[in-house]
This record gives C-alpha cells, sequence and structure tokens, in this order.
C-alpha cells in the first residue's frame, strides 16, 4: 500500500505506525499485559506455576485437557520459522565444517530470508492494512507479530553479518581465496580495475536523478542499489540512484593479484562514481536493497485462462510494496531518510547492515573453479539397495517393490522409469504430476517424446508452485506442443502429490507401475534434498492411481481407496485415526509409540490430537526440520513428546510417518506435513509401506536421526533449540552413515553382479532436447 486508504482511513503505512506511537496510555498498558504473557509463555511455565502445589497442578491439567487450544500451549509460526532459519546461520560456526561449506549456510539463510520477507511479512503487512484484527493459535494480533519478527530479523541479520566477517577471515587464515577493499589492492590491481570499469561496468551504469522533474525511480525486487548524495552543478544538494548490474559478477576477481583476490561490485562503483555525475560534487554513497511483496494473488473463480492469469500475475510480482530495505550501516541520516519517504517504510522495516548486503552471491562464490579445497567431497549418488542391476524396472517390479532413498541413492531409477516408459512399444499411457522440475528436466524430455511416440500422456503441471511458476508454464506449453494433455489441477487447490503411473500392455493383460514420493521430480534438488520414493506394480496401487487421474483430469467422485489416502479428501481423518489407535492401546494397557518425519508441524487440530495421545501415555518422537509450533515438555500436557531437527549438508525434506500399533507396525510415507495447507488446500497422498524389509529399513533410518549427536537440536518448551552433542560419545552424523551405509550396499550389491556386467556403467539417461 502506498497512496490508497485502508479500512482505518489513514493514508500510508507510515502514518498508521506514527498514530501507534500516540496511542492513549491505556492503550500502553493493554501491550505491556500482552508482552507479559508472551514473555510467560516464551519461558516456559511460570514462576508461579513452578511453586503452585500438587492440587493446582492437577487443576491445571484437567482444565488443560478440556481446552487444548490454550493460546501459551502454542508457537507462534513465523517466530519458529526465524528460530529455524537461526540454526542454519548457526550451523556456518561449526569450525569442523569446511570453510565454504560454512559459507554456502550464510547464503542459504540470506536466501531464506528473501522469500520469508517476501511471501510471509508481506503476507502479514497486508492483513494489517486490511484491519484483520483476530489471533492465530499463540494468541498474536497480526501487529504484534510484525513487532515481534522485526525484532528477531533484526538480531539475526546482525548475527549473519558478524559470523560472515568471521568466516571470511577463517579462510584468508587458511590460505583461500580473499575479498578485499581496493585500497589493499596492489597498484597493479587497481590498474586493472580501472580498465574493468571503463571497458565493463561504466557502459551499462545509468545513473537515475531524484527532483522535482524526475520522480523516485521504481526499483526491482532483491536489487542493489546505491543511494548518492551530491551537489550538483547549480550548487544545489540531491539525490540519485545507482543500480548495481545484476547481470555482472558480484564478486569480481583480479587476475593480476599475486593470491587469488576478489572485490565487491559496488564498491568499484562507488569509487567511481565521479564519471557518473561529471561536474558534481559527491557528498556520500551508500549501497541498499529492497526486498518486495512478491506473492501473486490470482483469483481463479474468475477467469478462464489459468496460464494467462498466472503470467499476468508474475509481472505484477515485480513491483509488489517493498516490505525491507537493507541499507549499509551508515551515519547518514539524509540518505536512510529520502530512501525511507520515497519506499514508504516505517523505522522497523530498515535494516542497516554492518558488512556487504545481499550474502547470496556466495552461492555463485563458492561454486567457482579451484574452491574444492574448502569444500565438503561431493556426495555420489549410489546404485539403489533394491536395484543392483537397472536392466528392465517393470520385470523387476514385478518381483517385488522397490524402495529408493534419495541422494544417498540415484534419482536415476525415476529418470529411467518415465524414459522406458516413453520409448516402450507395450506402454500405452504415462501419467504424472509436476510440481517443480529442474530447467533442463529430463522427465519432461521423456514426457514429450511419448507423447511424439503416440502414447496417452497426461501430465499435471501445478503453476502456482511458488517461484517456479515461470518455469513451470515454459514446460506446459512444451508438453502441450508435443501432443501430452496438460491439466493445471483442481480450482482453489495446489497439486503437490508426487505421483507416476505407466500404463502397459504385456501378455496376460494391462499392468499398472507407480511410483509415489515424497519430494519433487527434479534431478537437480534430488542431489540435495533427502526423500524417498516407492515403486511398485501392486494392483491395488495402480488402480488407485488410474482413480486419482481420473479425479483429478474428470468429473469422478472420489472413491474408495485401497492404499491410498488424499488431502484433502480423508487425509486429516487418518492422522486421527492412526493417533487415535495408539492411544486405544495404551488405554487397553499396551504401549503406544510414533515416530513422525516431517519438514513443518503447525495444524493446530493436529497437535491438540498429539497433545491428546502425550497426555494418555503414547511416546512421541517428533523429528521437524523447520517450523514447529507445537510445545514439548509442557507437564500433563506433552511431556511425552520430543521435537528434534537435524540440520546438516543436506535438506532433510522427506515425510515419514511410523506407528507401532500394539507390535504390528504401520509405516507412511507422504507428500504433505502436518500444516493447515497441506491437509485443506492441497492434492496430497499419504502411502503405506507394506514389505517388511522396507519398513525394518525405514524404521533403522528414523532411529539413526534420533541418534544424532551432530546436525541434530532439541527443542525446549520455551520454543528455543539445544544443540545436541556427542560429549565422551562417540559422535552420530546420521546424513554421513546414511552415506556410507548406501556405499556398502552398493558395494555389496556389484559383488554379486558378474564381472562382465559389472564394468558396464549405471545408464543415466540424458534425454535430448
Amino acid at each position: 500500500m502506498s497512496e490508497s486508504k485502508n479500512k482505518t482511513g489513514i493514508k500510508t503505512k507510515r502514518d498508521v505506525v506514527a498514530a501507534e506511537k500516540k496511542t492513549a496510555t491505556a492503550v500502553k498498558k493493554a501491550a505491556a499485559v500482552v508482552k507479559k504473557r508472551i514473555k510467560n509463555a516464551a519461558a516456559g511455565v511460570s514462576a508461579q506455576e513452578k511453586t503452585a502445589d500438587k492440587t493446582a497442578a492437577a487443576k491445571a491439567v484437567k482444565v488443560s485437557k478440556a481446552d487444548l487450544k490454550r493460546p501459551e500451549y502454542f508457537f507462534n509460526r513465523e517466530l519458529s520459522w526465524l528460530k529455524f532459519n537461526l540454526r542454519v546461520l548457526r550451523e556456518a560456526e561449526v569450525k569442523t565444517t569446511p570453510i565454504l561449506e560454512r559459507l554456502k549456510f550464510i547464503a542459504i539463510t540470506s536466501s531464506n530470508l528473501d522469500e520469508f520477507f517476501m511471501v510471509r511479512v508481506a503476507g502479514l503487512w497486508d492483513q494489517y492494512e486490511n484491519g484483520v484484527t483476530s489471533k492465530d493459535p499463540s494468541g498474536l494480533t497480526v501487529r504484534e507479530q510484525l513487532r515481534m519478527i522485526s525484532q528477531a530479523a533484526h538480531e539475526q541479520m546482525k548475527l549473519e553479518s558478524k559470523i560472515l566477517t568471521d568466516v571470511l577471515e577463517d579462510l584468508k587464515k587458511a590460505g583461500g581465496p580473499e575479498i578485499k577493499t581496493i585500497e589493499e589492492c596492489s597498484d597493479e590491481g587497481k590498474e586493472w580495475l580501472e580498465n574493468y570499469y571503463q571497458e565493463v561496468v561504466y557502459p551499462v551504469l545509468t545513473p537515475m536523478a531524484v527532483d522535482a522533474s524526475r520522480p523516485f525511480p521504481f526499483l526491482g525486487n532483491k536489487t542493489l542499489n546505491l543511494a548518492v548524495q551530491l551537489i550538483t552543478v547549480d550548487g544545489e544538494e540531491s539525490m540519485s540512484v545507482v543500480q548495481v548490474p545484476s547481470l555482472l559478477p558480484r564478486l569480481i576477481e583480479i587476475p593480476v593479484e599475486e593470491k587469488r583476490t576478489f572485490i565487491y561490485l559496488e564498491e568499484l562503483i562507488t569509487i567511481h562514481c565521479k564519471y557518473l555525475f561529471r561536474g558534481c560534487q559527491i557528498l556520500d554513497v551508500v549501497p541498499f536493497r529492497l526486498t518486495r511483496d512478491s506473492d501473486l494473488d490470482v483469483d481463479e473463480d474468475d477467469i478462464e485462462d489459468l496460464l494467462r492469469e498466472i503470467e499476468k500475475s508474475l509481472r505484477q510480482r515485480k513491483r509488489g510494496a517493498a516490505r525491507r530495505l537493507e541499507i549499509a550501516k551508515t551515519g547518514n541520516n539524509s540518505i536512510k531518510k529520502f530512501l525511507e519517504d520515497n519506499l514508504d517504510l516505517t523505522d522497523e522495516e530498515i535494516y542497516e547492515i554492518s558488512g556487504p548486503l545481499d550474502a547470496t552471491c556466495f552461492f555463485k562464490f563458492v561454486s567457482l573453479d579451484k574452491m574444492w579445497p574448502w569444500l565438503h567431497e561431493p556426495f555420489v549418488p549410489q546404485r539403489p539397495k533394491d536395484l543392483p542391476e537397472y536392466d528392465n524396472l517393470f520385470d523387476r517390479l514385478k518381483e517385488k517393490d522397490i524402495l529408493l532413498f534419495h541422494p544417498y541413492e540415484s534419482f536415476d531409477p525415476v529418470v529411467k522409469f518415465v524414459s522406458d516408459a516413453a520409448n516402450d512399444p507395450k506402454v500405452l499411457a504415462i501419467k504424472q504430476t509436476l510440481y517443480r522440475v529442474s530447467g533442463n528436466s529430463p522427465i519432461v524430455a521423456a514426457l514429450a517424446r511419448a507423447a511424439e511416440n503416440g502414447k496417452q500422456v497426461t501430465v499435471l503441471v501445478e503453476l502456482k508452485a511458488r517461484f517456479d511458476e515461470e518455469n513451470n508454464i515454459i514446460w506446459a506449453r512444451r508438453l502441450e506442443k508435443a501432443g501430452a494433455h496438460v491439466i493445471y489441477g483442481l480450482v482453489g487447490l495446489k497439486t503437490h502429490a508426487k505421483i507416476i503411473l505407466v500404463v502397459r500392455q504385456e501378455p496376460d493383460g494391462i499392468k499398472r507401475y507407480v511410483h509415489l514420493g515424497t519430494g519433487n521430480y527434479n534431478d537437480s534438488t534430488a542431489k540435495l534434498y533427502t526423500d524417498m520414493g516407492l515403486m511398485t506394480a501392486n494392483d491395488q496401487f495402480g488402480s488407485d492411481a488410474s482413480a486419482f487421474f481420473n479425479l483429478l483430469s474428470g468429473y469422478s467422485k472420489a472413491p474408495v481407496w485401497n492404499k491410498l489416502v488424499m488431502a484433502p479428501i480423508g487425509l486429516r481423518e487418518k492422522i486421527y485415526e492412526l493417533v487415535d489407535n495408539e492411544i486405544r492401546i495404551v488405554k487397553e494397557g499396551g504401549e503406544g509409540h510414533i515416530i513422525a518425519k516431517m519438514n513443518s508441524l503447525l495444524d493446530q487440530p493436529v497437535i491438540q490430537k498429539l497433545y491428546e495421545a502425550s497426555m494418555a501415555g503414547v511416546e512421541i518422537e517428533l523429528i521437524v526440520r523447520g517450523i514447529c509450533t507445537l510445545r514439548p515438555g509442557l507437564e500433563g500436557i506433552s511431556d511425552n513428546i520430543t521435537v528434534r531437527s537435524i540440520v546438516g549438508r543436506q535438506l532433510e525434506h522427506s515425510r515419514i510417518f511410523w506407528f507401532a500399533n500394539n507390535g504390528d507396525e504401520q509405516l507412511f510415507m507422504s507428500s504433505a506435513d502436518w500444516m493447515p495447507r497441506n491437509l485443506n488446500d492441497r492434492v496430497e497422498l499419504f502411502f503405506p509401506v507394506e514389505t517388511e524389509e522396507h519398513i525394518k529399513r525405514i524404521k533403522s533410518i528414523l532411529q539413526l536421526y534420533l541418534e544424532d549427536n551432530v546436525g541434530a537440536h532439541m527443542m525446549q518448551s520455551n520454543g528455543n533449540y539445544r544443540r545436541v552433542v556427542a560429549g565422551k560419545g562417540k559422535e552420530i552424523s546420521s546424513q554421513s552413515l546414511l552415506y556410507e551405509q548406501a556405499q556398502l550396499a552398493a558395494a555389496e550389491n556389484m559383488e554379486k553382479i558378474p564381472m562382465e556386467q559389472r564394468l558396464r556403467p549405471a545408464p543415466r539417461q540424458e534425454d535430448e532436447e
């Protein structure tokens, strides 16, 4: 919002915040009460509760059982996410991690914060400006959330700058490349930079004056800019803006220096500003960066062509309202006020940074040539344990189900599954969901080839996959051009399920083959994210897969499923059923036990159900990488629940759910986290793993996560996380051990293969464009 009035009648966001500062004493007192309540909730059990007698405690538990919606039983979603990002940032402090891997964690933290402000914080501001007064499950209003987010984010970005300085200093001490100031460069280096500026940089720069005839320019999302304060040739003080070109390397390597040396592009432009403003006196130059509201607003009920509407919204995204200003720390209040006024920002949305802005530039830096001495040895995905040979997947699947565990095991079998189906004359149809795919996807190429080969190809492309919309539009058009039937899912729902169905004509009739996964069909992220997949020729899975695609592409009613459970139709109820079963077992004298691994846990009714189970005596071990609004360790409520987060070199992305079931173990995998959006607003799949050896294997993997004392952090009852340390015991890194296990299994499989076949490399499907 900039010029239009909101429901309060106040013209701008800055006016709203200014008005808040002038509120009556009664409002201040109310805020103090809220602050005290939040502080008490964050601190765990209050001092009064700690000293209360047993009768009072028992009474409190009774009340809690009757009302599990009490705000003090929940953490705020956004603050929980910031704690997750802080855990990622803290990995950059671990001295035993290779230095450039530590730098990667800083870049990841910075990138995560960008998206957080572009989507989550922007969404809260939209709510506030539209007069939303409701509270979240933790009891916070929208305005209270924004204040607390600002405070936590300021602290986090300040810490990020400090850690970045330390890491770069450690890199220098270790004999690695250095990032210097221009003043620190040799005379030869300075001369080289002068030529580089004149020949490469200067021609693409455009100074943009701001005065009565030239308004403040529009600056794109996540662009790095320079605010220039100067005295014009007419002797008047003025302001100008220079955009730092994003197409040029942010970190410029100086080839003539004795040691590998880099400087920041913005510094080079700063010291040469005199060439852009000839005849003017430069008073000050300050780098700054904007983060804008980038969430799409698409009304699916009122459009005829979803693809065109998404394209239109993508253009609008670039012009969203400013939601964060990062500015190099400066004592120049004139420049700060100039930006604040022109961007309609409040003090709490301005972040002064000591050090370079936008640490995402280090993604490219660490990937430059000759950086390997300061990086991890790369994981090399192994032949899957269930696939010692890749020759004929269809024959293999008729023998047994195949379990895949990425990135420790290769993603190639999934690519091969689609590619072989595209080439196989016996295959009649291929149906698949696509949420996020790589920029040069071999799976999409195989699907296009299948359509060109005359097969019935149906692909559900989710156009609303955030920040992948443009990429998905390109793939959708390519598939349509090849002759595939492309559908965009159900109105009002994102399709997040991961499933492939191959229909094949065989001598004894039609046979269906299915792949189900916890992660995207993206061959690039499959090397970074831990995900699991199940491939099966089970007829009941095949029947369910056909029904699933018919439901998405036609007018079919939801079937009575054999194996699959689908959201938003039935998954929530299935979760309740499974948890209630563990409660029943405990009440009948048995032992209830649940292990659940996911990315995020914040669905309030599901959390209440877990509280019920804990109160009944069910042991619940949660492995939640990111957001968790459940509060563990509350006496009488959640003291049977533990929450741990694994942060390591791989992104923990798999969703796995194990229920003891009185000894008859039940194990499920899913595309869905336990979040409202997954259970209510997305098409998701939840499916059983029924092969005994697979259940045993996955259970051992979960147990390894629970024993991790290298990358694990335990959540405390106050919402903070404490790193698990080995102490005097053996260090257990679940990710390292899982890779070692994959290597060992691949070696054992290799021994079983005849020598003439063993020399043949595992096939990789590199489909031509």
